[in-house]
Order: C-alpha cells, then sequence, then structure tokens
C-alpha cells in the first residue's frame, strides 16, 4: 500500500473538505441520476410466467405479497451447478436485513434462478438466508431478461448483455430488475441493470470504499471480486485480534449462537 503524507489536524481538515465538495457533487448528481430512472417509462409483462417456490407454482404477480413494487436478484445458479455464483452469493448475504424496511416502502425482494428448487433450498438453508427464493427453471424468464443464455449464444464468443455486446462467455450472469403491479393486477417491467450495476446490492463494498486500503482488487483482471468466497468458506482473517468491544445481552447470544 502507497501511504499517504501525514500533516496536521488543520491541513487533513482542508484536504477533507475539498473532498466533501467532490463528495457532495456525486450525491447530487445520484439524485439526478435516481430521477431520470424514476421516469423511465414501462414495459407491460404480457407473457405469464411461472415460478417454483416452496408453495409450489407461483405467478410473477405473486412474487409482489401484498406490495406494488417487486426487486428481483436474478441470482446465477445453473441447473446442473452444485452452489450459487460467489459473488451473487456476497450480494445476498446484504438482503434480509434491509428486507423490513424495503416493505415500509411497498417493495418485496425475491431473488430468481434457473435451478430447479430443491437444488435452491438446499443452498438457500445451507447459507441460512431468509428471503424468498423461487426457481424459473423450465420458463424463458431468465433469457428474456437477459441473464441466462443458450448453448449457441455461449459458442459465439461474445454475449449481448447490459444492453451491449459483452465479450465474454458463460451460460449465467448477474442483474437486478424492478418490476410494479397496479390496482388490476397489470405488471410492468421498470428498469434492470446488470454489470456493475448490481453493485446496488453490496453494501459491503460501500464501507470498504471509505477506507484507505479500499476494496483492494486487482486492477488487471475482469474478475474484479476474485478475492470473494461464500461466506462460510472464508478463511481467518490475517492477523486476527479480539475486538476489545464484546457484544453483550442479546448481541452476545446470537454470536454463541453461531
Amino acid at each position: 500500500m502507497e501511504t499517504q503524507p501525514t500533516v496536521s489536524r488543520e491541513q487533513w481538515l482542508d484536504a477533507r473538505l475539498d473532498l466533501l465538495a467532490a463528495e457532495k457533487d456525486l450525491t447530487r448528481h445520484g439524485d439526478r441520476v435516481a430521477q431520470l430512472r424514476r421516469r423511465l417509462p414501462w414495459v407491460e409483462v404480457h407473457k405469464p410466467y411461472d415460478f417454483d417456490g416452496p408453495s409450489g407454482r407461483v405467478s410473477l404477480g405473486d412474487l409482489f405479497g401484498g406490495c406494488r413494487q417487486l426487486l428481483v436478484q436474478h441470482f446465477m445458479l445453473g441447473p446442473d451447478w452444485k452452489e450459487g455464483c460467489k459473488s451473487c452469493s456476497f450480494m445476498a448475504d446484504h438482503v434480509d436485513g434491509m428486507r423490513v424496511h424495503l416493505a415500509q416502502r411497498d417493495t418485496e425482494f425475491v431473488a430468481v434462478s434457473r435451478a430447479p428448487f430443491d437444488q435452491i433450498e438446499r443452498f438457500r438453508r445451507r447459507m441460512g438466508w431468509g428471503f424468498p427464493w423461487v426457481s424459473s427453471h423450465g420458463s424463458s424468464f431468465n433469457y428474456d431478461f437477459g441473464v441466462s443464455f443458450t448453448p449457441e449464444q455461449v459458442a459465439r464468443g461474445s454475449l449481448h448483455y447490459n444492453y451491449g455486446e459483452w465479450p465474454l462467455s458463460g451460460e449465467e450472469w448477474p442483474g437486478v430488475s424492478v418490476f410494479h403491479r397496479d390496482e388490476t393486477g397489470r405488471v410492468f417491467h421498470t428498469y434492470s441493470t446488470y454489470g456493475r450495476g448490481v453493485e446496488v446490492m453490496m453494501g459491503a463494498y460501500r464501507m470498504l470504499d471509505l477506507t484507505p486500503l479500499g476494496r483492494g482488487e486487482r486492477e488487471d483482471t475482469r474478475n474484479k471480486m476474485e478475492w470473494v468466497r461464500h461466506h462460510d468458506r472464508y478463511e481467518a482473517a490475517p492477523n486476527p485480534q479480539p475486538s476489545r468491544v464484546e457484544p453483550t445481552g442479546d448481541a452476545a447470544g446470537r454470536v454463541a449462537r453461531r
């Protein structure tokens, strides 16, 4: 790591105020982009998509529960895969804690994969996740929303992904899609994002971006997330030291039960 110069508190504050101005510009630009996103036209979904879930076959409309908005994580787990994608799992690790807050804004979250439901459920139990996760196996849902590709498409050596030509191959790629259901039950596709757009789910990335070491990812590789593991596959952190702040009360109980 290249160390930064050490300065007085007054000099640090001057530099911090310069950075704050740039951060405020970024925040305001993000607000403007979010406003443009909300102004996107919608496409009504006419195709009757069906999914396998814990209660059997359900429709796309059923996935909303009692909400008007639906966030879908296109989770990379193919029909013959032994486990889900590590990066998609990193994304999914952030979900359970935010679902109660999403519900307050009339929004449900569901993960969708092409693997059969039994295969999904085994992996979900292993990871300890509680969010709903259904299978689109036998449906064209993943293909229609640009996250799964046929063997013929893969054989071309490039894919039409993220609204353009993608110079890689692979049968599954990540994405996040948004849907709205009106009072008559009609469902509309309002937004999808792919590639680095899925970082919207990676809160840990945003926290790492605040630190001097940052994400610590290599610049000379396309697979920036090569360090990521399933959360039950990480080795101990280097030079681990016990925290001086120990959990108490109910938090201590939860840690002890893990």
